[in-house]
């Protein structure tokens, strides 16, 4: 068995990947501190974004452990103070992975070491214990691992709008229920206690996550608390009592993944794990959308123009579904003037002026409501596609065209929500005015008040609206053209 040194004023060590940047404390072992090379803190920093911290200001780490009977940290005197042959690790070229051992002094016959193994391209860490007995009782303790994290808010949020926000909070797996989630601050209200065979339990934020994923085969309890001395959240699972006998050698291992929330790497990993890409109510749409626009981003190699594009697909299928509405827009549009008339010769009776116009729509062949239900029916689609676009880590930096360096940020001129409100603006000069004045100085409005809140919102999520506003615009302005020519036929 390899013997480790111990680092002469070293409290912690540091482990450096091609995708991980890690500092281990060597007192318990832990990971307290994760940033991820692959991902800077913003568009313009040199800086990697910091996944895991503990500090003065954040306190967001990833703890293993042995409690139990003979568990080193089961002990009154506090965590168990580990020993490392260097100060530093680094995988270096041409390598496939590394292993960083720690070791603890024997007690009563019986060696410890914690192992982390690392492999290149992977945010999945390999975390064992192996327990080598070499007194002369019998030796048992569990294996846990779980993440304590203060109540900071998620730093890689996003302005989302809508009152929409991305979650902060806990999720795991259960046989039942492949995703089940409790939010951060409802912690101390909706405790976890969970018994499964093998499973997962994460810590969920926008973009990111972190996950414990024990061993498949182990009966594993999931738990969530908050410590109410310090207000500290807890995460995690305890493993099975394992008991090592004198003369032999055990080793137990769990593994943790920190990085980004990237789907096809996650459904490798565990069952349900790539749901912590959380898509919401409609995340069976959701899922199909991004399939969709990785495979569009496959030929164009741009997220934007995948994003153009994809909305194009969307609004062709819905092609026929948008026609009808906009038809009962065209024909609500021509008898206007009629429907005004009426009000003004019942204004004063509403039961003769409502009458009088269900007389019209009858006499027309229109459908008041022809204009909205085919909307309606189309909103769960746009929903997903907000979700969509909103939680794929793929956008985060992703550049556009031009100015827009970053499709997951606001746009830092607004030009594309200007030109959002814009063509609201055009949409609703195409649209009949409403009969009632107080709705139709509502609807002038309208333009206004969605190019503020979008003036905030991610460039990605602008640009869709943006690219659906422009194709619905000259659908609608066609289906008019159409219809009036028509009119004018038989007038």
């Amino acid at each position: 068995m390899d013997s480790a040194v111990p680092v002469a004023n070293t409290a912690v060590i540091s482990v450096k990947t091609d995708v991980l940047d890690v500092k281990i404390d060597l007192a318990g072992g832990d990971l307290v501190r994760v940033a991820l090379p692959a991902f800077k803190e913003s568009i313009d920093s040199k800086n990697s974004f910091v996944l895991m911290d503990q500090s003065v200001a954040h306190t967001y780490v990833a703890q293993t452990g042995l409690v139990g009977t003979n568990g080193p940290d089961a002990s009154a005197t506090g965590r168990p103070r580990y020993s490392a042959s260097a100060p530093e690790y680094v995988l270096q070229d041409g390598e496939k992975s590394l292993k960083v051992v720690l070791s603890l002094p024997a007690q009563d016959g019986v060696e410890i070491r914690k192992i982390y193994e690392f492999a290149r391209g992977d945010y999945l860490v390999k975390v064992s214990y192996e327990i080598a007995n070499k007194g002369t009782a019998p030796w048992s303790a569990n294996l846990f691992g779980q993440f304590k994290r203060d109540n900071s808010k998620d730093p890689s949020a996003s302005n989302q709008g809508f009152g929409m926000s991305t979650f902060l909070g806990a999720a795991w797996w259960t046989p039942e229920k492949s995703y089940n989630k409790v939010a951060l601050d409802e912690f101390a209200e909706e405790p976890v206690q969970a018994s499964v065979s093998g499973g997962w339990i994460a810590m969920v934020q926008h973009y990111f996550v972190a996950a414990w994923v024990p061993d498949a085969k182990a009966k594993n309890t999931y738990t969530t608390r908050v410590k109410s001395e310090t207000g500290e959240n807890f995460a995690g699972f305890t493993g099975p009592a394992i008991t090592v006998v004198p003369g032999t050698t055990a080793t137990q291992s769990t593994a943790l993944y920190v990085g980004p929330k990237i789907q096809s790497r996650l459904e490798q990993i565990s069952d349900g794990l790539e749901l912590t890409v959380d898509y919401g109510m409609l995340w069976f749409i959701a899922q199909f959308l991004f399939w969709l626009l990785v495979k569009i981003h496959g030929f164009v190699g741009n997220w934007g123009w995948a994003i153009v594009i994809l909305t194009i697909m969307v609004k062709a299928a819905f092609f026929q579904l948008s026609a009808t509405s906009y038809k009962s827009m065209a024909h609500m549009r021509r008898v206007t003037p009629e429907i005004q008339r009426i009000r003004e010769q019942f204004g004063s009776d509403r039961a003769k002026m409502s009458q009088a116009m269900m007389d019209l729509y009858r006499k027309e062949k229109i459908n008041p409501l022809g204009g909205c239900l085919p909307i309606l029916v189309q909103m769960p689609v746009f929903i997903a596609l907000y979700w969509t676009l909103m939680e794929s880590v793929e956008l985060r930096h992703a550049e556009w065209v031009l100015w827009i360096r970053d499709l997951s940020v606001m746009d830092p001129y607004f030009i594309l929500p200007l030109i959002m409100g814009a063509s609201m603006f055009v949409q609703m000069m195409l649209n009949p005015p409403p009969p009632d004045p107080m709705q139709a100085r509502v609807m002038k409005l309208m333009p206004i008040v969605f190019t503020v809140m979008f003036l905030w919102f991610p460039a990605g999520l602008v640009l869709y609206w943006v690219v659906n506003n422009i194709l619905s615009i000259a659908q609608q302005a066609v289906i008019t053209r159409q219809i009036e020519k028509a009119d004018g036929k038989h007038a």
